[in-house]
């Protein structure tokens, strides 16, 4: 038998498996579309290609344009739910919620997250539970975001301030500085101090961003070999592992300095007294209740969830709603004149001025409506089998939920592309079923929202209050990662409204 034909046998033989697994067997198991072929070994990973004209939830919308809102993915090893539509999402996080509450194991996240200890990494059960139950009652409670209210106050002044130093002889960096107001509100509330400001320069400092900026730049929670475990076999494994352990060891190092340091001041002090205690104080209290939870590795990952998921997701979602508003003046004007009936003139904007001011609420919405925090949820996994549009879902399955998707979808949004806050007047609530759902939705919705909203809100009413802001060219192109960020950084001059003029020149 010559070469030519064992090499058509062989491409025979692809062929027909090939289809008998995806035509034949889908059928018969009821599972979802799949695109085909599924090649061997690798399955659909070769349509996951973004780029930086169409980066991954745009490819995974297009793929849901093709076969459907439910899909079901082979990435190598890893069977895949793909859902892009608001009722498979409520199948998956509201009628399934319990069986899809669990997290896949990624390598990048076993070494990151404390051996997936952590509140976002964890798997379903006591522990996250226990998670869960502190952060929602010692932690990101609304009594302990009220108690905290000053320093998101404080760093907001400092904001406006800088601005006003900055904006009137040149164009802000405005990723730039919104990222130093969200590290400052998040290390000052976590631990008591800045990392801007008086800090810049330090070593406390320079660590801090380093380690950030390796982070950010990292890829993303997975690789390859989370899909193609054979490569573990060739060393690729290994060669993870140890990029990850690299940032790692320096992220744990810093993490258990702020513990020390934290801890030394409360045995100085004799313990921490008031209700202005910073988080780690909080968590260290605990001990005395709760010793087994209150570890320190277990109070590092709580720290390091906050830092990541708190900074870098606010500071993008406030720059995209400044950019649309220089897009739409007629937006900023009815932001800027709901603002100054309410609060006047004579004082600056106040954090619970926000609730008396629903327009900044519909901007927020409208905002991360067209330009979600995460456009892919984190990812889920199913612990049991399960029905999810009338489709089977087999035990194991790795669930992505396309909110970018659900969010532009134009079945469910009239006009999806155009900028229109009003959408949100009269609507109860911070989700229209789950049509909209920045945060996700279920167990494992992001518990730190409203603090988030606070933050942005009192950001944004205050930039719109005190100036008028504009940008010569204003790209509102899509940065490559998991989070929503932009390409391209937000750079704007800023004039002072003669309206405010006294009070900036007494800041």
């Amino acid at each position: 038998m010559d070469f030519i034909t064992i090499l058509y046998y062989v491409i025979i033989l692809i062929i027909s498996y090939t289809l008998t697994k995806t035509l034949l067997l889908h059928k018969l198991r009821n599972l979802p579309p799949t695109p085909f072929p599924t090649l061997p070994i690798i399955g659909h990973l070769h349509l996951l290609k973004s780029s930086d004209s169409n980066p991954i939830h745009r490819a995974l919308s297009q793929i849901s344009s093709r076969y459907g809102p439910i899909v079901f993915l082979q990435l190598g090893s890893r069977p895949t739910l793909l859902v892009s539509s608001a009722s498979a999402a409520e199948d998956c996080l509201h009628h399934n919620d319990v069986i899809f509450a669990n997290r896949p194991r990624l390598i990048g996240n076993k070494i990151l997250a404390y051996e997936s200890t952590t509140m976002l990494w964890a798997p379903y059960g006591p522990l996250w539970r226990t998670h869960r139950r502190i952060a929602s009652t010692e932690i990101l409670s609304p009594h302990r975001i009220n108690l905290l209210a000053h320093i998101r106050a404080d760093e907001v002044v400092q904001l406006v301030k800088g601005i006003f130093v900055k904006g009137r002889d040149q164009a802000v960096d405005m990723k730039t500085v919104l990222v130093e107001l969200t590290n400052n509100v998040m290390m000052r509330t976590i631990a008591g101090k800045r990392i801007h400001g008086e800090e810049e320069g330090s070593e406390f400092s320079t660590r801090f961003k380093m380690i950030l900026n390796e982070l950010v730049t990292s890829g993303g929670a997975f690789t390859m070999v989370d899909f193609l475990p054979w490569l573990k076999w060739v060393g690729v494994e290994k060669m993870a592992e140890r990029k990850w352990m690299k940032i790692f060891v320096k992220l744990d190092k810093f993490l258990q300095d702020l513990v020390e340091e934290t801890r030394k001041g409360l045995e100085k002090e004799g313990g921490s007294e008031g209700q202005n205690r910073n988080l780690i104080q909080v968590l260290l209290e605990l001990k005395k209740t709760n010793p087994d939870y209150a570890t320190d590795t277990i109070i590092k990952g709580l720290v390091e969830i906050l830092l990541l998921a708190g900074t870098e997701t606010s500071a993008s979602t406030m720059e995209w709603a400044l950019a649309l508003l220089i897009k739409n003046p007629h937006v900023h004007q009815k932001a800027k004149e709901e603002i100054d009936a309410y609060v006047g003139y004579d004082r600056l904007i106040e954090e619970s001025d926000l609730a008396h001011i629903p327009y900044i609420h519909y901007i927020i919405n409208e905002t991360l409506r067209m330009y979600p925090v995460t456009p892919i949820l984190l990812p889920h996994e199913s612990t049991d089998d399960c029905v999810v549009g009338g489709y089977k879902i087999p035990k194991g399955t790795m669930l992505q939920v396309n909110i970018w998707a659900i969010h532009n979808d134009p079945k469910v949004w009239d006009e999806p592309l155009v900028f229109k806050p009003e959408r949100f007047e009269g609507v109860t609530g911070d989700r229209i079923g789950y049509k909209f759902m920045p945060f996700g939705s279920g167990r494992r919705a992001c518990p730190g929202e409203h603090l988030a909203t606070r933050l942005i809100g009192l950001t944004l009413a205050s930039v719109i209050q005190c100036f008028e802001f504009e940008a010569q060219e204003v790209d509102m192109k899509e940065g490559v990662g998991l989070s929503m960020r932009k390409k391209n950084s937000l750079k704007a001059t800023f004039r002072p409204r003669k309206e405010l003029a006294h009070l900036l020149t007494q800041m």
